[in-house]
């Protein structure tokens, strides 16, 4: 379909991000000044050899390209929700790979995690401390409050960029009840306040702010921030919780399933070339295996890569195989047999 032309599950980068239309009048934000978008880095985007693999080997269905480019076009979070393994969290990379979004930026999410955790960070006694060796040496003072805040993930994807980040929050079911609600008024309004630079303002009207995962600086302007792209926004979820139905509203929703039959043999052959007579049995097995319980597709992957380095006699690498394949969690009639 021509809808769909900007996102398309290719393993290689290009501009499609610029073929994508103007907004929704309800989505259309005017931040400004527009910075440039980070210059275009696949492996610092990743950050670790890991995700640099996964964001190149990724291998979405046609229900994921049509549900990505759907929270491209309506400037909407896309939640994903899918069993461990499931490749939640490695498709934030590959979109960000292949429309040359740059430095995915990632908030990892806790039961402890807070919206300013998101947003930014501010060590007050940082600068106290700072402010006390200064005037014990009779300099000048060393605590301004802009050299002691750094904004999060959360915070940097909604600056003025002129070409949307990628943000990925992960696991936003382990979060606090609160977290799911109290971001629902910053992504529907694309901007937030920093209360300490609001209050600054009289006297310093803007600020050079540390940016998230580098020392780079960008100005804020009397503690206000307002997105001019909205980010691609990608929140994982394990299926553990529900969440408030004004949060699911605002959100395209993708579910994720383990991959079946040629889609999962596309995989292996995108991470480790085309399976032998053995890794094909192993995937035939680890189907077989899928419907007694919860199993993960990177096992299979350790498991072909294992079994074909150790070499060993056609009964070892069946124990092996076992061995690197256990069960997740267990069907419940499959649990309840013991």
């Amino acid at each position: 379909m021509s809808l769909w032309p900007v996102y398309t599950g290719a393993s290689a980068p290009h501009d499609g991000i610029g073929r994508l239309p103007a907004p929704p009048p309800w989505r259309d934000f005017d931040g400004g000044p527009v910075l440039p978008t980070p210059a275009e880095d696949t492996d610092r985007a990743a950050a670790s050899p890991d995700r640099r693999h996964r964001a190149c080997s990724y291998r979405p269905g046609d229900e994921t390209v049509q549900l990505v480019n759907a929270a491209l076009y309506l400037r909407r979070p896309l939640l994903v929700t899918g069993p461990p393994g499931s490749g939640k969290s490695s498709l934030a990379y590959a979109v960000a790979r292949e429309l040359r979004l740059g430095p995915v930026l990632r908030w990892n999410v806790t039961s402890r995690t807070t919206l300013r955790d998101g947003l930014y960070q501010y060590d007050p006694l940082s600068r106290l401390y700072a402010a006390g060796r200064a005037a014990a040496r009779e300099l000048p003072p060393d605590g301004d409050l802009q050299d002691h805040l750094r904004l999060g993930p959360l915070g940097t994807a909604l600056l003025p960029y002129g070409r949307p980040r990628a943000l990925l929050i992960d696991e936003i079911d382990k979060s606090d009840l609160d977290l799911p609600n109290d971001l629902l008024n910053v992504l529907e309004e694309g901007q937030y306040e920093i209360p300490e630079l609001v209050r600054a303002a009289r006297h310093t009207p803007a600020a050079e702010v540390m940016v998230d995962g580098t020392d780079e600086r960008v100005t804020v302007s009397r503690g206000r921030v307002r997105c001019r792209a909205f980010p691609f926004v990608v929140l994982t979820s394990n299926g553990e919780r529900e969440f408030p139905p004004a949060f699911l509203r605002r959100c395209v929703r993708l579910e994720l399933h383990q991959p079946r039959d040629a889609h999962l043999e596309s995989i292996v052959r995108a991470h480790l070339g085309e399976p032998g007579p053995y890794a094909r049995e192993l995937i035939d097995r680890f189907l077989a295996r899928g419907t007694e319980g919860e199993l993960a597709t990177d096992q299979l992957l350790n498991a072909i890569y294992l079994t074909g380095a150790a070499g060993a006699e056609a009964g070892s690498l069946d124990e092996l195989a076992e061995r690197v394949m256990p069960y997740l969690s267990r069907t419940r009639d499959d649990a309840d047999a013991f």
